[in-house]
């Protein structure tokens, strides 16, 4: 640097020397000076609505066109980390998969399960009184296009025959893919196939399937929404149905294909946006796998208020906001907190602790994937015994996690009148029911979920529910809820009711002669390979960990009072 040139150093100066950086505070003046010079200075104000119309046009069209982050000017947006809520919507995972999900109306019940169980909302359904549907049908000139938005709408006896026979015009039930959301993962499928259904399998794209599926989604937007009168209340899994209650997780978000905890994050948005209305939902993200692929600028997947805190302090934060709604007379409002493993289970424990004994009315979403799947796999307190990730690698000298898993829920249980619940988003009664005593629960609450992730666990893209089952079915992860409000003593508040054969050790399906156990789902996840010889026998730190398992069950039995 030349001699002449003067350096800066706004601790040195003052603001008449430099008017140009006025909003420096010097040290030792009050707030409000540098407040109001602040202000004096630098345009702070903010219009949302022409920002949202500006950022949906200049700045995701320009990650659409494939510009340079470097080309697009700073803003006062980008300055407050804001981004617009649903841009995730426009974004395109068409290219993604090289095959897609085809529907077969003819074989379809209008179970729902498929649409509940995908992770990214690609595949919708609707119920639409038939004489409606065949209007729709008959605006499409072309007879083949039309006959190939026919063949997605089903007459089935939930939506069809039993509304004729109370009276009312039978509604044609419609599953749709939208392409664009579409990751590939085959999930819906895998759903369909464990029910007996067999009504989705996927097919390749060729240059012909995206425009059809895209003239079949666009009958989807255009018809409306399903009314109200073919909704039942009481079959859970109609609940997004109700397109603009409960769809409050519009896709686009970058997760990994099948992720098990944006389906979660999908029904828990469902069910309490269904009860309660989206205007009355709002959510803190502990930094995570969530927020990774819940943030990735510019696309934002959802259509609620939503606040990224760090990895530590969800709750803590959550606590901040809590207060402030209270006082604006928000109480009403339903404010959840999401997090995974380390954000609760470890470096973030206090936090929740804290907020637990608060007694604030506070919500917390647990996407337990027993390890820290967004970091690169390392092993947490969650993570099972004999599992194999980074930190507890498997070798000659060690053999995997050697310590035992920390139980996060009956930890929580044991705070005072705090509602928890352990579930799985394939329980998918078990699950709304949770989330919905948990909304209704005047206080904190609770629910820990077991979230497949697939590249970690070693299993297929298609796996999630499925695996989730067999963890509840191997004792691995068994599934309760606990409701301060049933009773004073623990075995009055705590149910076991979702699991198989409550009261063995074991559950033994049907027509099967042996149990299925730990060693069983350990045997289908790749994190637990290195624990069988060529012979498929476990070893024997895979046998304690087993052990393990069963001793936490029986816990669980002895303090419902089934044991």
């Amino acid at each position: 640097m030349a001699e002449s040139e003067t350096v800066f150093n706004p601790l040195e100066s003052s603001n008449q020397e430099f008017p140009e950086v006025m909003g420096i505070k010097r040290p030792g003046a009050p707030m409000e000076t540098h407040e109001a010079t602040f202000a004096d200075t630098y345009v702070i104000e903010l219009d949302l609505d022409k920002y949202v119309d500006d950022f949906n046009r200049r700045v995701i069209g320009a990650y659409q066109e494939g510009k340079a982050a470097a080309e697009l000017p700073a803003d006062l947006g980008v300055a407050r980390s804001l981004i617009p809520a649903g841009t995730g919507a426009l974004r395109d995972f068409s290219y993604i998969a090289p095959e897609i999900p085809r529907f077969d109306f003819e074989k379809c019940v209008g179970c729902m399960s498929c649409v509940t169980q995908c992770p990214d909302t690609a595949i919708l359904g609707k119920a639409i009184p038939a004489s409606k549907v065949e209007a729709a049908l008959e605006n499409i000139a072309d007879v083949n296009e039309r006959a190939w938005v026919r063949s997605h709408w089903s007459r089935t006896r939930k939506y069809f025959d039993l509304p004729k026979k109370k009276g009312s015009e039978g509604a044609l039930f419609g599953i749709f893919i939208d392409p664009t959301k579409c990751k590939g993962c085959a999930e819906c499928v895998q759903v369909c196939e464990e029910l007996d259904y067999h009504a989705l399998k996927m097919v390749a794209k060729d240059e012909t399937t995206l425009p059809r599926y895209r003239a079949a989604f666009d009958m989807f937007r255009k018809i409306g929404p399903t009314p109200a009168e073919y909704i039942n209340e009481r079959a859970l899994a109609d609940f997004m149905l109700a397109e603009e209650r409960s769809l409050l997780y519009v896709g686009g978000a970058g997760s990994c294909m099948g992720c098990g905890e944006a389906t979660a994050i999908r029904m828990m948005l469902a069910a309490t946006g269904f009860a309660n209305g989206p205007e009355n939902v709002g959510i803190v993200a502990s930094t995570g796998c969530n927020t990774v692929y819940g943030s990735t600028y510019p696309y934002n997947p959802y259509i609620v208020p939503w606040t990224n805190s760090l990895f530590e302090n969800g709750p803590a934060d959550a606590m901040g906001i809590r207060a402030r709604w209270d006082q604006r007379g928000w109480e009403y409002k339903n404010l959840w907190v999401i997090g995974g493993d380390g954000a609760m289970y470890d470096i973030g424990f206090q936090s929740l602790s804290r907020m637990l004994a608060s007694g604030m009315n506070i919500k917390v979403l647990v996407l337990d994937t027993q390890v820290y799947s967004n970091t690169g796999g390392q092993a947490s307190t969650a993570t099972f015994g004999a599992q194999e990730a980074k930190m507890t690698a498997f070798g000659k000298v060690a053999g995997g996690k050697r310590e035992r898993r920390k139980e996060l829920a009956q930890i929580c249980l044991m705070h005072p009148e705090v509602y928890v619940a352990q579930t799985t988003a394939a329980h998918i009664n078990h699950f709304y029911k949770a989330v919905m005593e948990a909304n209704d629960y005047p206080g904190p609450a609770v629910i820990n979920v077991y979230t497949t992730c697939q590249p970690e666990h070693g299993v297929p893209d298609c796996n999630s529910t499925h695996q989730a089952k067999l963890a509840v079915e191997s004792r691995a992860f068994p599934i309760f809820t606990f409701d301060p409000r049933r009773g004073e003593k623990i075995s009055e508040r705590l149910s076991l009711v979702g699991n198989p054969a409550q009261r063995e050790d074991w559950w033994t399906p049907p027509n099967q002669e042996k149990p299925v156990t730990f060693v069983d789902f350990a045997r289908s996840e790749g994190r637990f390979a290195k624990q069988f010889d060529s012979e498929g026998k476990p070893s024997e730190a895979l046998l304690q960990a087993q052990q393990d398992r069963l001793q936490n069950w029986r816990l669980l039995q002895e303090l419902a009072g089934i044991r």
